[in-house]
């Protein structure tokens, strides 16, 4: 007979531990899950109570136009710089969104910061997640690199004085709920385009916010990508045209709500196709909560025109990029060539954020712009698209 395998020091055989513990992982409980429910965080003494939202009444002067000077010109095409330290990157989707893993937005030198800027020209978006020492003073910092930084007449700023370059975006389970009061699509904007120079590189770290399957994303969508829907024709049609941008709206809200408006609302009037500093690219400049009417045309044929060009923004999946937020994320995006809309019903989470967004140049159409489209075609070998809509089809997803 075989002698059995036994630890001489105590005497326990390897058989009858292994037997114990299958016992005890068979006792072990399954993961809690709640299809459509995640737990609500518990926020007693909140890290970012300085960081909630304020709304002083106090009153600025006009907005003059101020000088600007791109800094992704300075970028370089394969950004040597910003991507030395980076362990991971990756594109959303062929259009839009690049996400960039490994790289502390504290840290970056002027250098990096440029290459960062034409990475965002060129991707619409940027995203970096485990900035936890990306400080509000180092998000100021940064967006002053880009330009001045942009004061919002009406939305909130943070509690701590000094931070009127801030902007915040607050919602915890006391907030009204307001989806009823606006259609989906009308929720897409890109930031304050009724300034005489609405903002560029833009950033927003997420402070706190719903957990994993809370909700509470952000989508953008590509108005480069957008102008090349459009027919030959229609792009013609377009870049002969300007629309008005109004801050009316948010002033009349603003007021309605007891609030101050910090400076009186503007009109002003952008062209409806930009051609951006950076890449060349053209984009569709429009965005349903701001413009309000195509200049010079008869006002049936403006609402017809613009409900068509803010149908494609929304509804063109191939436009879009969708980011999960986690504590600490940023989100850094062009609003010259984004629309950019968050997803709600994510109540009774937490969601709070903080802004920062410079000033970019007075939107400018130039007839030697190129398509974003065309030119990625050309330089990948592949067939430019056919949008000839009057052909056969078979099309299976």
């Amino acid at each position: 007979m075989a002698p059995g395998v036994v630890d001489a020091s105590n005497g326990f055989s390897v058989a009858s531990v292994t037997k114990s513990v299958n016992e005890i992982a068979s006792t072990k409980q399954a993961p809690r899950f709640t299809p459509g429910y995640t737990k609500v965080e518990d926020v007693e003494d909140y890290e970012y109570e300085d960081l909630k939202p304020s709304f002083p009444d106090v009153a600025w002067p006009p907005l003059e136009e101020v000088p600007y000077s791109d800094k992704g010109l300075l970028g370089n095409p394969e950004y040597k710089d910003l991507l030395a330290a980076a362990t991971d990157c990756f594109d959303y989707t062929p259009k839009i969104g690049t996400e960039i893993h490994g790289v502390q937005l504290k840290d970056l030198n002027d250098a990096q910061k440029n290459d960062l800027a034409r990475l965002i020209a060129f991707r619409g978006v940027v995203f970096f997640r485990d900035q936890k020492d990306f400080t509000i003073e180092d998000q100021l910092a940064l967006g002053r690199y880009f330009g001045t930084l942009h004061k919002h007449a009406t939305t909130a700023m943070p509690k701590r004085a000094g931070l009127e370059e801030v902007h915040v975006v607050y919602t915890d389970a006391k907030s009204l709920d307001q989806r009823a009061l606006f259609a989906p699509s009308y929720l897409w904007h890109s930031d304050v385009t009724y300034e005489i120079q609405p903002p560029s590189y833009t950033s927003l770290k997420l402070l706190n916010g719903p957990p994993r399957g809370g909700g509470g994303d952000t989508l953008w969508s590509s108005q480069y990508a957008a102008y090349d829907c459009l027919s030959a024709s229609m792009q013609k049609y377009l870049e002969g045209l300007t629309a008005l941008h109004s801050a009316e709206e948010q002033a009349v809200g603003s007021r309605a709500a007891g609030r101050p408006v910090r400076r009186e609302a503007v009109i002003t009037e952008h062209p409806l196709i930009r051609t951006h500093p950076v890449t060349g690219w053209k984009s569709l400049f429009v965005n349903p909560g701001f413009v309000k009417q195509i200049v010079g045309v008869p006002k049936m044929e403006s609402d017809m025109i613009l409900e068509y060009l803010n149908n494609i923004v929304v509804a063109t999946q191939e436009l879009h990029a969708r980011f999960r937020w986690e504590a600490d994320s940023v989100a850094i995006w062009d609003n010259r060539s984004c629309n950019h809309s968050a997803s709600y019903g994510f109540a009774p989470h937490m969601r709070h954020a903080v802004r920062v967004t410079p000033h970019g140049e007075r939107p400018v159409f130039d007839s030697n712009g190129k398509s974003q489209e065309e030119e990625l075609n050309a330089a990948t070998g592949r067939p430019q698209v056919n949008k000839n809509g009057a052909r056969q089809s078979n099309y299976n997803d």
